[in-house]
């Protein structure tokens, strides 16, 4: 058997494993009966309300995709409220947007059109968490690829979280597996981060991606599914799921 066929036999393979989980997430989500704009977009609780909050604080959320897309993806956002402020700040990138930096469209901790988010990063301090503040907007400014989106395999709203993640590695920014886009790198430059701010990620374009790093683990990338195994804490990490502990 020629080494060409042998490598697509394991392409096969660990495709028809990643569509396992995605087929599961299919069937225990459904898709919502109904439109976007009748989705609930309430506060959760999950974030302090300013007032209330005299310190610094950065949370970093990751909701479900609305419909159908919430089977396959989730779309993440920063939010940031500095020491003594009377408000948040939000930061995202959508597909509506064009691709662009999408600033204080909802609460904080909102739900994302029906879905509740997890909470990935929650930083809370002193002057040393204003300073990340500093850098996070830093990074939201200085993101390259502003006006550019494509759902699937990028850049899109993971690659943004991602950008933010490598741009601030003290955040320890680890985005789940069903990040899709998370993994997407220019096709000239294949080489950078994780989006943790540690190890590696190297990509063929989001397509294909190997990841590996302390706060991620070890993972896989094929047609933007990615599959992997993080060890502390254990934790598989699956295509449509996210991760498994």
């Amino acid at each position: 058997m020629s080494v060409v066929w042998k490598t697509v036999r394991v392409v096969l393979v660990l495709l028809a494993v990643m569509l396992v989980p995605l087929g599961v997430n299919a069937v225990s989500r459904g898709v919502p009966d109904i439109a976007w704009h009748q989705a609930t977009r309430n506060p959760t609780g999950q974030a302090p309300a300013a007032a209330e909050e005299p310190r610094a604080v950065i949370q970093v959320y990751a909701a479900p995709a609305f419909n159908w897309r919430g089977i396959f993806g989730v779309h993440p956002w920063i939010a940031v409220k500095r020491q003594g402020a009377d408000r948040w700040q939000r930061y995202e990138v959508t597909g509506w947007s064009g691709g662009r930096v999408v600033r204080d469209r909802m609460a904080p901790d909102a739900e994302w059109f029906g879905a509740r988010p997890q909470l990935l990063v929650d930083l809370r301090g002193g002057a040393e968490v204003e300073a990340l503040i500093d850098r996070v907007e830093a990074a939201v400014e200085s993101y390259p690829y502003d006006g550019r989106y494509s759902i699937f395999p990028g850049p899109n709203s993971n690659t943004f979280a991602a950008w933010v993640g490598r741009s601030v590695p003290e955040l320890g920014l680890d985005l789940p597996a069903n990040a899709i886009g998370k993994n997407w790198l220019p096709w000239h430059s294949p080489v950078a981060r994780a989006p943790s701010g540690g190890g590696v990620l190297i990509s063929a374009g989001g397509w294909a991606a190997l990841l590996m790093a302390p706060e991620e683990g070890v993972e896989l990338t094929l047609l933007g599914l990615s599959l992997g195994v993080d060890m502390t804490p254990l934790d598989l990490r699956l295509p449509g799921v996210g991760g498994v502990r």
